[in-house]
Order: C-alpha cells, then sequence, then structure tokens
C-alpha cells in the first residue's frame, strides 16, 4: 500500500509541477508580454515579476521593452541637384504598445521590415527636396530631424514609436565618384598649369626688368669710368705739359730713358741703327746735342 501511495502522490507532483510550468512564467524588467487565449489577446502585462496565466489554453508572447537598433541597407536616392547618392542609415525605436504591435505586425521581424520601407520612402522624400552640399552642411542634422519625424508618425500606428534615425554615410556611387574625382584632379591640374604660366610670366618679366636694369648700370658705370678716366688722361696731360713747360731739356731727357727701357727690354733685341742718330744721342752726349760732324777733306787740287 505505502508503494502505491508513493506512486500516486509522485504522479499527483509531476501533474501539479506541469500545471504549474503551464500556468506560472516570469516578466523580465527588460521585456514586456501579451497573453493570448486561443490568438486572441486578452491583457498586456508591463511590469516585472512572476505571472498567472491559464494552462494548456493561454500563451504568452514576450517583447523587449528595451530601445532596440535597426540598420536598414543602404539607399541609392537622388538629391534635389540631380545627384546620386548612396546613403546608409540607422534607426533606433521601442515597442510602446503590445498589443497594437501585436495586431499590426505580429513580430520583429515583420517589424523591421516596415520600418525599412518607412526610412527608405522618408529618406527620398526629404532628401529629394535638399541638394548634395545642403546634406554635407551643419543642416544635416536638420534633414535627420525630418526623417525621424516622418518615420515616427507613420510608425505610431504599429504600436512602435521611432527615437532617432541617422544617416551615417552619405556618399556618391563609385562610379560618380571616380568621375567627379577625374574632374576635380583636371581642374586642380588646369589650375596648376595657369598658376605656373603665371609664375613663369612673371619670372621673364622680373628677369626682363633685371637685364634692363643690369644694361642701364653697365652703361651708366662705363660712361662714368670713360669720365673718369678721361679726366685722369687730361690731368695727366695737363701734369706732363707743366712739368714739360719747367725742364724742356729734362723732359726730353726722361722720355729718351722710357724709350731705351721700352725697346731694349729682353736679351734677343737687335738694333741696326746709324750711330749718329738722335735715337742715341745721350749716349755720347749726356747733354742731347749731336756731335758737329767734320768738314769732308778737299782732294788735292781743288778749290
Amino acid at each position: 500500500m505505502s508503494r502505491r501511495l508513493l506512486f500516486a502522490v509522485a504522479a499527483v507532483l509531476v501533474v501539479a509541477g506541469i500545471f504549474a510550468m503551464s500556468a506560472l512564467f516570469i516578466v523580465d524588467q527588460t521585456e514586456q508580454a501579451l497573453v493570448l487565449q486561443f490568438g486572441q489577446p486578452l491583457r498586456v502585462i508591463r511590469d516585472p515579476g512572476l505571472q498567472v496565466k491559464k494552462p494548456f489554453i493561454q500563451n504568452v508572447i514576450i517583447y523587449d521593452k528595451r530601445l532596440l537598433d535597426f540598420e536598414p541597407p543602404p539607399e541609392e536616392v537622388i538629391a534635389s541637384d540631380q545627384k546620386r547618392l548612396i546613403v546608409d542609415t540607422y534607426a533606433r525605436y521601442r515597442i510602446t504598445d503590445p498589443l497594437l504591435f501585436y495586431q499590426t505586425v505580429a513580430s520583429e521581424l515583420t517589424a523591421r521590415a516596415r520600418l525599412s520601407a518607412l526610412v527608405s520612402g522618408s529618406l527620398r522624400q526629404v532628401i529629394g527636396n535638399v541638394t548634395l552640399s545642403a546634406l554635407l552642411s551643419p543642416e544635416r542634422a536638420k534633414i535627420m530631424r525630418q526623417i525621424r519625424d516622418a518615420v515616427a508618425g507613420q510608425a505610431k500606428p504599429f504600436g512602435i514609436d521611432v527615437v532617432d534615425v541617422r544617416i551615417r554615410r552619405a556618399d556618391l556611387p563609385p562610379q560618380n565618384s571616380e568621375a567627379i574625382f577625374a574632374r576635380m584632379r583636371s581642374e586642380r591640374q588646369q589650375q596648376a598649369a595657369l598658376y605656373r604660366g603665371e609664375g613663369t610670366q612673371a619670372a621673364k618679366t622680373v628677369r626682363a626688368n633685371a637685364d634692363r636694369e643690369r644694361t642701364v648700370i653697365l652703361a651708366d658705370a662705363q660712361r662714368d669710368a670713360q669720365k673718369v678716366r678721361g679726366n685722369g688722361d687730361a690731368k695727366a696731360i695737363e701734369i706732363y705739359a707743366n712739368a714739360y713747360d719747367q725742364d724742356k731739356d729734362f723732359f726730353v731727357f726722361y722720355r729718351s730713358l722710357q724709350a731705351y727701357r721700352d725697346a731694349l727690354t729682353g736679351s734677343n733685341t737687335s738694333f741696326v741703327l746709324n750711330p749718329n742718330s738722335s735715337f742715341f744721342r745721350f749716349f755720347g752726349n749726356p747733354a742731347g746735342t749731336s756731335p758737329p760732324q767734320a768738314a769732308p777733306a778737299t782732294k788735292p787740287g781743288s778749290r
């Protein structure tokens, strides 16, 4: 009897455990729950703790009530200035109404697909009214707020509160980027060539001015040098003339000595001159007068 009683108690405990596991559930502080009965929502549980439901006929769906991140795929959009852009965004949202969320999208996977479509549509609508330069300027924060407000307004019927939508990156398509970079490179090369041409022209102008100034300076210097040289020659001639006037015989003697020095320089100098030449007049007579020549002898019988 005792063995049968033990088996009966064990069976009762197992059944009670199964009923307890089916009837009790725990809601974490980061979660919110929706209790369903035969697929129909009965109540929403937002407070954490141990909760009770009818076993076997009711089931529980748990939703996260924290701030969730969502990264839609990059979108190619066209700005108002007809520039094609690849825009990469991300959104942050939370489930505020589990019942409405279950009735409209049911699961987070479906909600992400809906959010992706909403973000894509709002992105195209807002960026289609702005230029690329505005998107790359401080106005970008205002543009992101416009996208967030548009997405948040469309997501409210799903029980979702969109907190933020951010543009992570906005770039041109690779083929457009290469074309723009090539055009920018060509423009910079043209600008550099223009600067080099202007620099070369300025260098030639400076060089021509310097050459002209150099020519003028050299001409002025040569003119002044010739004036100084002429004045010096005139002064020297004047000094020589004055000295010549003071003692003409000494001046003739001095000039003859200079002529001897200039003419007799060198070891192989030879002169063939008449000894009675005036060149040698100071050799035999310091006074420089030519000796008197003897009268020719008369022949006998002559008169």
